[in-house]
């Protein structure tokens, strides 16, 4: 598994066409990779998007987009993370929580106790602090998550957020201050929890 950062913020749309580009080389035989970016900020509709989603876009675009779930916020000051890896166990519902669980324990790291519930994501208490959302192709997952650093939490207020009238977070909100570079050390540190049980 390699691990690599774009510098700067990249557009979604960019972003989409490197991260698929890098899946067509993992269906090849070529390396996984984890990916950690921030992009100029965008609304995306998952293939779950429902209408009513997007309240009042204003100057931010919104762009529909293939991986699961529904409707979120991208922008400065949020970790978004690009997995393009395989499913060896091929269990994308163990995928998932191996996804959440690494962001918890990211989180525990911070001092922040992150949540598990039955929905998708990480929460701290009621509010949502990281967004998942994974397409899987010949059983290579790609897409990933978005954990909430620092960004613009007013942006959330334009949508539903994942479809759902709750809150969300960040560790700025509350009051945990670390910059990428820690951040993206915490989740190479953890990055051990992505893996299948029988792969340990």
């Amino acid at each position: 598994m390699q691990f690599e950062t774009w510098p700067g913020l990249t557009p979604y749309e960019q972003g989409v066409l490197r991260m698929e580009e890098t899946l067509a080389d993992v269906l090849a035989g070529g390396p996984e990779k984890v990916i950690f970016c921030e992009h100029a900020p965008v609304f995306t509709a998952g293939s779950s998007a429902e209408a009513g989603e997007v309240l009042n876009p204003g100057d931010i675009p919104v762009l529909t987009t293939g991986r699961g779930g529904k409707t979120t916020y991208h922008g400065p000051g949020q970790r978004v993370v690009y997995l393009v890896v395989r499913l060896e166990d091929r269990d994308i519902r163990a995928y998932i929580k191996r996804l959440q669980m690494w962001m918890v324990a990211v989180l525990a790291d911070l001092g922040v106790k992150g949540e598990i519930t039955d929905d998708v994501g990480v929460w701290v208490g009621e509010a949502k602090i990281a967004a998942i959302g994974v397409r899987v192709r010949k059983w290579v997952a790609y897409h990933g998550v978005a954990l909430n650093v620092a960004p613009d939490l007013g942006a959330y207020a334009r949508i539903r957020p994942c479809g759902l009238d709750k809150p969300v977070t960040s560790l700025a909100a509350l009051g945990v201050v670390a910059d990428m570079e820690a951040v993206d050390a915490l989740l190479v540190k953890h990055a051990g929890l992505l893996l299948p049980p029988q792969s340990l």
